[in-house]
């Protein structure tokens, strides 16, 4: 799989932009619990009060708040606070917001930063604090004793009428330090949260003092942070389709990139990179393995770039909202790799075993089908079944086990995620009940480890695609990696002009790779141009590999073959093929027209060298038989035409090439004796100019060639004319007597 990575280079801005997008994506997903948790802490628990520094509170209250400051803080608040009194040109602005100001004056809040907001929050918090429990001490003085600890002194020794406040802040500097000192040593007990906490219901019964409408207050803040929920959903949703998008977009083009490279592969293998694969299993690797791939290049960057951002930044969110519990999010991560790494221990090594009987199976089902004829002239059917059975059943049983093995997960992780649910649940609502943590975090605490357990569920679902993924990819690379054979030289040479297309043979020898010995040992001949050379031998005897050795399907091992007097290695393969016509022993034919192949040979021959070349090739009758003609149609593979059809078209395709070599792969085995006799007299005067090779079984087709190479087991036995051969090579005479009569061979 590594080793394909390379195809994704010309991707690397589209992953580059994913990536991004998936940390806005990311952030607006984490960002969303503490929205909820603020909607629910300071839109329903706060009434929509924010923060412990009020817009606007009475000067009689700011008075108060200023007794518990130091001279510093009180210096701070009053140039953030800007005095507004009943008479003041200025108090019509506010009277609407704050009717109290026709009867005292007050103190608004000057547009101020959030730094400076967040200096204000502590001094206002802990002075709201203090007068708020002092005036409720006023209202219960059975709470004096209790009070009084905290303060520093007893109130229930203040004289009765007596103003708590004005008393306090007629006492020396001394005294006042003191009580502030014993005060912020309660508060430093409570911490900063809490202590904002409490000091938010009084800025929310200034708010009712000054004659605020607080329910507007909050159902705006409310309106506001749900506003913002919908808008970075919003935002989310859009990045998660623009993600999909890329990912798809450089999954596509990558799985396009290397389809292409696979078969621009395939198309320069010689006959010896075929032998290493078949033809099932190389289309198997550019199709199914290539959709593999594609799938889990898109995973990993929809799924594996986005789950560690999210679990990252949920750890760090929800340690945030509440950092005592961490251990529940630990236990649960634990409790979730347990389990993944047990299943897929499990299960990894069946996923191997399935590749493996998958393969089995298609054995089977191949060899089932090609050789249905012969299962059932010898009654096999029975014993077929049990064998497809026996595969068929070994392969489901796999994969039932794997199938049973991987469902397990999805309840057991359920049951985990609502086990973490309850434990966050009863451990939170302690700390709720201790006020040490609101209501809204809890919540949001939740959500964050539901994240988190969610993201770690991404990243074991990569786990059931790799292994399959990573087995097409290594057969992918295995065949891009394939040394080719045969290759263009690095300084090639061209034929010298005017080109003849005189062949000759030296020494030749041939072993395929792989093999103990030669199958071609010293062949040495010369196709002049003009001449019809023939080969013709006991099956097996080497004739088609002869053949195969002049367009470069193959490369000879030992000797040289020559071309116009140049060695065809020194030249490109396509000149050199470009000089040949080649009709293979098995007449290959695409799907489209009769017209369409035949112009596979040439794509700008006329309609008039398309006809000439059929009723050379003795294909004009079934051709023009036809109402359709040239524009009848052919099916894949030529598989609505009959073999000598087949035959005919492909020596037609030829034709229309017009080379200077034509080269006869047993050509004519298909066709029928008269059809042979006119299609090869046809040839000879269209070809005679030009150097043809013609290798056959039958006599009577080569009987009247300038040239026969009769060879038997991979050495020339014979060489010359036919009536020479029946002189003296033995070879040749047992296979002309075996298929003609004296009369015929005299």
């Amino acid at each position: 799989m590594l080793r394909l990575f390379k195809y994704l280079k010309p991707y690397t801005l589209l992953i580059v932009l994913s990536i991004a997008l998936l940390f806005v994506q990311a952030n607006a997903d984490l960002a969303l619990p503490d929205y909820l948790s603020r909607i629910v802490n300071n839109g329903i628990q706060q009434s929509g009060v924010e923060n412990a520094v009020p817009t606007a509170i009475r000067q009689s209250e700011m008075d108060k708040l200023l007794v518990f400051m130091s001279a510093d803080d009180k210096t701070r608040v009053l140039d953030d606070y800007l005095v507004v009194e009943p008479t003041a040109s200025e108090a019509g602005q506010y009277l609407k917001d704050y009717p109290v100001l026709a009867n005292e004056p007050i103190y608004v809040l000057k547009e101020v930063d959030q730094a400076e907001m967040d200096t204000l929050n502590p001094i206002l918090s802990k002075a709201l604090v203090v007068v708020s429990g002092i005036e409720q001490l006023i209202v219960d003085p059975s709470k004096a004793s209790t009070m009084g600890q905290g303060l520093g002194f007893d109130p229930s020794k203040i004289p009765a009428g007596m103003d708590v406040f004005s008393l306090l802040a007629k006492m020396p500097t001394a005294q006042l330090s003191q009580i502030s000192a014993k005060i912020n040593e309660q508060f430093a007990t409570l911490g900063d949260s809490m202590i904002n906490q409490m000091a938010i219901g009084a800025v929310r019964a200034e708010y009712e003092a000054l004659g605020m409408d607080t329910a507007k207050l909050q159902i705006n803040y409310i309106l506001r942070i749900g506003g913002l929920m919908l808008l970075i959903s919003l935002l989310g949703g859009v990045c998660t389709i623009a993600v999909g998008f890329l990912a798809s977009r450089t999954a596509a083009g990558a799985a396009r990139d290397i389809r292409k490279e696979v078969f621009k592969k395939v198309e320069n293998f010689s006959n010896a990179e075929f032998d290493k694969f078949s033809t099932a299993s190389l289309i198997t690797r550019s199709t199914n393995d290539v959709t593999q791939v594609q799938m889990v290049i898109f995973m990993i960057i929809r799924m594996v770039f986005y789950a560690p951002i999210i679990g990252i930044g949920g750890v760090i969110r929800a340690i945030d909202k509440s950092a005592n519990m961490w251990w529940i999010i630990a236990v649960a991560v634990v409790a979730l790799l347990t389990l993944i790494l047990t299943i897929f221990a499990v299960s990894l090594p069946k996923f191997k075993i399935i590749q493996s009987l998958i393969d089995r199976l298609n054995l089977v089902t191949r060899e089932n089908l090609s050789g249905m004829m012969v299962i059932r002239a010898f009654n096999k059917q029975e014993d077929e079944a049990h064998r497809f059975d026996k595969a068929n059943r070994d392969l489901t049983d796999n994969s039932l086990f794997v199938a049973r093995v991987m469902v397990t997960m999805m309840p057991v992780m359920m049951l985990l995620m609502n086990a973490l649910s309850v434990g966050i649940i009863w451990v939170g609502a302690h700390q709720v009940a201790e006020s040490t943590m609101q209501v809204g975090d809890m919540i949001a605490f939740m959500q964050y480890a539901m994240q988190i357990v969610f993201a770690f569920l991404m990243m074991s679902m990569m786990f059931i695609f790799l292994p399959r993924a990573a087995v097409s990819g290594g057969r992918i690379a295995d065949v891009l990696e394939t040394e080719l054979t045969i290759l263009d030289p690095e300084n090639p040479t061209s034929f010298k002009s005017p080109f003849t297309g005189e062949i000759e043979f030296r020494n030749v020898c041939f072993r395929y790779p792989d093999a103990l010995d030669d199958v071609l040992h010293n062949i040495s001949f010369t196709a002049r141009p003009g001449e019809t050379t023939a080969f013709i031998g006991s099956t097996g005897c080497g004739k088609s590999t002869v053949i195969n050795l002049i367009p470069r399907f193959y490369d000879a091992t030992g000797g040289a073959i020559y071309l116009d007097g140049l060695d065809i290695r020194q030249a490109r393969q396509s000149d050199l093929r470009d000089k040949i016509g080649y009709i293979p022993q098995k007449g290959m034919l695409f799907s489209g027209t009769i017209a369409s192949n035949l112009l596979y040979a040439d794509k700008n021959a006329s309609e008039e060298a398309l006809k000439e070349a059929a009723e050379i090739a003795q294909a004009s009758e079934f051709i023009f038989d036809k109402e359709e003609g040239l524009s009848a149609e052919i099916a894949q593979g030529g598989s609505n035409v009959s073999g000598g059809q087949k035959q005919r078209l492909a020596i037609a395709r030829a034709l229309v090439k017009k080379p200077p070599i034509y080269i006869f792969d047993d050509s004519f085995s298909a066709l029928d004796f008269k059809t042979d006799a006119a299609l090869r007299k046809a040839l000879k005067q269209k070809t005679g100019a030009s150097t043809v090779l013609i290798v056959t079984q039958r006599v009577a087709t080569i009987k009247n060639a300038d040239q026969i190479i009769v060879l038997d087991q991979g050495r020339v036995v014979g060489k010359g004319k036919h009536h020479d051969l029946m002189q003296n090579c033995q070879t040749y005479q047992e296979i002309a007597t075996s298929q003609l009569s004296k009369e015929e061979l005299a």
